[in-house]
């Protein structure tokens, strides 16, 4: 009998321990983990189970944000001069190779080197002449055409983005709302629009499509813009409201750069003014004694001075811009 009942104590112990690890095994497979699961997604995401948003996940979004705006700063860095070059007609909007860039500045250096010599400069002059005429001259140019184009994209972008979240919130795609954009406004708003609605029509990333339009207008706008896009579609929740909350980012910032040109405004007055004074008296002096002013064009001690003296305001200039150019 002792051994009987031993064995039936042993069986229904195996019988019970086996129906806990089964029912521990179902536990974990169909509730647990499926909660571990969800919980590990909403982290990702950026949510918790009552619909609020935790710090550690939004830390995350921060940190995607940061490494988001590095990967493009580093893109920039990495350039090499004929890259550079290329960027540089890219966001001019000039349809030329770096090839036809390069000749043109040649020839441009070398019109200033005759000039030059035909003006009965010495001979040293020819070299600054060069550099003049053919760097710094078309580089002048270029930037002052990508800047004026920036500037254009940037006035009515904030308006853009309220046209989007507007049609978000009423009921249109976002490609949609991209076609209203290129539709309504001017290039090269517009223009950039546009291309972003044909190259998602063609079958290209909505990613792939920002980053070559940054490429083009590498504002700190637009880089928002394609940043904040790109992390709400990893992440989802409510576009329209992110785009506006943006949009209002935006628009405090032209206010805060528009209070600082204004603030700036009597310096450049200033410097203008400073800047001119040796040309005006230098056209006085001319008229009233115009022997007393040759002497710095016929002679080697004049001319001397005359390339001090534009060395020097030139120096002068550039500090002076620094100084009271922000840059926002």
């Amino acid at each position: 009998m002792i051994e009987q009942s031993t064995i039936i104590f042993v069986i229904i112990g195996s019988v019970v321990a086996m129906l806990m690890v089964g029912g521990g095994i179902i536990g974990v497979t169909y509730i647990v983990r499926p909660k571990m699961l969800l919980r590990k997604r909403m982290n990702q995401i950026g949510i918790i189970g009552d619909g609020g948003v935790s710090d550690k996940a939004e830390n995350r979004r921060q940190r995607r944000i940061q490494e988001k705006v590095k990967q493009l700063e580093s893109q920039g860095d990495k350039k090499g001069f004929i890259d550079g070059i290329r960027a540089s007609l890219l966001q001019a909007d000039l349809d030329i190779g770096p090839g036809t860039y390069l000749v043109i500045s040649l020839a441009i250096g070398v019109v200033a080197v005759l000039g030059a010599l035909v003006s009965a400069a010495p001979l040293w002059a020819t070299i600054p002449a060069f550099i003049f005429g053919g760097f710094l001259l078309p580089k002048f140019v270029i930037g002052s055409m990508a800047k004026s184009r920036k500037k254009k994209f940037t006035k009515h972008f904030a308006d853009a983005l309220d046209l989007i979240v507007r049609g978000i919130r009423s009921g249109l795609p976002i490609n949609e709302c991209f076609s209203v954009v290129a539709r309504e406004f001017d290039a090269p708003l517009g223009e950039e629009f546009r291309l972003l609605v044909e190259g998602q029509n063609l079958g290209l990333t909505l990613d792939d499509l920002m980053k070559k339009g940054i490429e083009r207008l590498p504002t700190a706008e637009y880089k928002f813009f394609a940043i904040v896009t790109q992390i709400q579609r990893q992440t989802g929740g409510n576009l329209a409201a992110t785009l506006s909350n943006l949009s209002e980012v935006l628009r405090q910032r032209k206010r805060m750069r528009e209070k600082a040109q204004a603030m700036a405004a009597e310096a450049k007055a200033s410097s203008g003014i400073i800047g001119s004074l040796p040309f005006g008296v230098s056209a006085l002096l001319s008229v009233v004694n115009p022997d007393y002013l040759l002497l710095l064009f016929t002679t080697d001690t004049g001319n001397y001075m005359v390339m001090g003296g534009l060395f020097w305001m030139f120096l002068g200039t550039m500090v002076m811009k620094n100084m009271i150019d922000f840059e926002m």
